[in-house]
């Protein structure tokens, strides 16, 4: 289990809070959504959960350890994959791979293997050899993802992983995230497209404002409604303005 208890972030003194108390609890092996619109707090809550950032107030706990604790005793069991490319154009998509793999600490055997698999998962074979900035922006995002998965993570933080790709690679990209699930690495996606957080998801956190307005498998939040009138219940807004 993941617990998020009552995490308070702020990026300066007397800013307002990027996350205002926001208490989830994540089940392991699960997809959990987090949905909200852009601004919400979903990148923040990402990167404390990543370890990037501290939060003010609150904690966070795996399985009952503190999460400063469990990282330590497992280095590459969290892996991010941002929103914004992460890795380097001049190389090439296998030079990328081996790079990341390598800063990992892996054994030369392990590397190799686990560029093989994410190569192979994500289905960059037939580019392998190409440079990274020649690639359309749906393989610039399987490679990021196959990044992501170089280390063997327990668990996955997705950001906007669909951003700017077409139709296809979209559908590859869901389809990638429940087959990564059933092999039981846990996954947290963050979205403001409802139409991903409903195919994808078991769970959803929808988030607004730094504060989780309503959590739960999908069907219970839903009630017989859509994602969308759930929020605008919820805000009085649209989540795609």
């Amino acid at each position: 289990m993941i617990h998020l208890d009552n995490l308070r972030h702020y990026y300066r003194l007397g800013a307002s809070p990027a996350l205002n108390g926001i208490s989830i609890d994540i089940a392991r092996g699960s997809i959990h959504g987090l949905l909200g619109p852009n601004g919400a707090g979903k990148t923040t809550l990402i990167s404390l959960l990543a370890g990037l950032l501290l939060p003010r107030e609150g904690c966070i706990t795996i399985d009952g350890e503190p999460l400063d604790v469990w990282r330590a005793a497992r280095p590459n069991a969290i892996a991010l994959v941002p929103q914004d490319y992460a890795f380097y154009p001049m190389l090439t998509v296998a030079e990328n791979l081996a790079f990341f793999a390598g800063v990992q600490g892996l054994s030369s055997r392990k590397q190799q293997l686990q560029c093989a698999n994410a190569l192979a998962f994500s289905r960059l074979e037939a580019v392998a050899d190409q440079r990274a900035e020649e690639l359309s922006g749906g393989l610039r995002r399987r490679l990021n993802l196959a990044i992501g998965l170089t280390g063997e993570p327990e668990i996955l933080l997705l950001d906007e992983p669909t951003v700017g790709v077409d139709p296809l690679s979209r559908r590859f990209l869901l389809e990638a995230v429940r087959q990564l699930a059933a092999a039981g690495c846990t996954v947290i996606y963050t979205s403001h497209y409802m139409e991903e957080i409903e195919a994808v998801c078991s769970n959803v956190s929808i988030i607004d404002h730094g504060k989780v307005l309503q959590a739960g498998p999908i069907e219970q939040v839903k009630r017989g409604k859509t994602l969308e009138q759930v929020f605008m219940d919820l805000t009085g807004h649209s989540l795609r303005n």
